[in-house]
């Protein structure tokens, strides 16, 4: 068993006694430094982090490969990954680029596939001069999304 096998192996354990948090990320450098960054269905408390960090470190023998452990939250400002991200952040506003627009708008519902949006925009009257307000309604799919990211407000 390779050395990242047996840190992702203790990762997958680390994870599934605790089923409200999921991976977004995990990398090993060249220089054994092992990054793992963490998201939870309730958000990711220092506990939480500090809970993964020792189910790895500590079952591993630092005789063997000498390592540092990075064990982190994904952080506000991260663009959202996964489709857990984007169900647990439906009801907030969000910036989605595609390839071809960009949209700030408020998730209204995700699953395996697709995300929904849904904002207000300044469109012309189709009879008239001016402007009216429309509702639009869009369904992305994951693939399309080339980042996505919470937008935060006080």
């Amino acid at each position: 068993m390779t050395f990242k096998e047996k840190v992702k192996e203790l990762l997958d354990t680390a994870l599934a006694e605790r089923p409200s948090l999921f991976l977004i990320d995990f990398t090993i450098t060249d220089a054994y430094k092992i990054i793992v960054t963490l998201d939870g269905d309730n958000g990711v408390n220092l506990q939480d982090c500090i809970d993964v960090s020792r189910a790895i470190e500590h079952n591993l023998d630092r005789e063997e490969q000498d390592f540092s452990l990075e064990v982190a939250s994904g952080g506000a400002a991260s663009p959202l990954k996964m489709p857990r991200q984007f169900r647990k952040n439906i009801g907030r506003k969000l910036k989605v680029t595609t390839a071809t627009e960009k949209i700030e708008a408020e998730i209204t519902g995700a699953n395996d596939d697709f995300i929904v949006l849904e904002w207000s925009a300044r469109e012309p009257k189709q009879i008239g001069k001016g402007k009216e307000t429309v509702q639009k309604r869009a369904e992305i799919k994951y693939e399309d999304i080339k980042e996505a990211v919470v937008i935060i407000t006080f």
